[in-house]
């Protein structure tokens, strides 16, 4: 059988936990707030003040501010435009290698591979490398 649910609120602290107000508390609290504070001398005097006009450094200031961020703005924009790499997906843009494949040498010895992977493997073995000997060294 289940049982009813149970505040827990009232279950620990009754009906009264000590959170209550006066009746009527709050109706004229602002008057009684206000009485109490010491008067400040600026709300005597400084209410009949006029406020002094602004000069032309402080009419121009916001605007100058905001074209210098924008000035900024553009200078950094100019920047990441000078800083970014060049696209290097077209050859003919760039004259040292094209030079470079011109050179019939340099082409069939770095782009054309004339020798297999076993070519290299058997001229290796020719000259009395021996691969257990790169097996020793790495196990040290």
């Amino acid at each position: 059988m289940m049982q009813p649910k149970v505040n827990i609120l009232e279950r620990m602290s009754g009906t009264n936990a000590g959170m209550t107000v006066p009746d009527g508390f709050f109706d004229d609290f602002n008057r009684r707030m206000a009485a109490s504070l010491p008067k400040q001398e600026w709300e005597t005097e400084g209410m009949a003040a006029k406020a002094e006009p602004r000069s032309r450094w402080q009419k121009m200031r916001p605007y100058i501010y905001m074209a210098a961020m924008f000035m900024g703005i553009w200078c950094m924009m100019k920047m990441f435009d000078l800083m970014k790499t060049a696209d290097h997906s077209d050859i003919s843009s760039n004259p040292v290698l094209m030079s470079a494949i011109d050179n019939d040498a340099f082409y069939y010895d770095y782009c054309i591979p004339e020798i297999s992977e076993g070519d290299i493997y058997d001229d290796l073995y020719d000259q009395g490398f021996d691969p257990g000997s790169m097996i020793a060294s790495a196990n040290k």
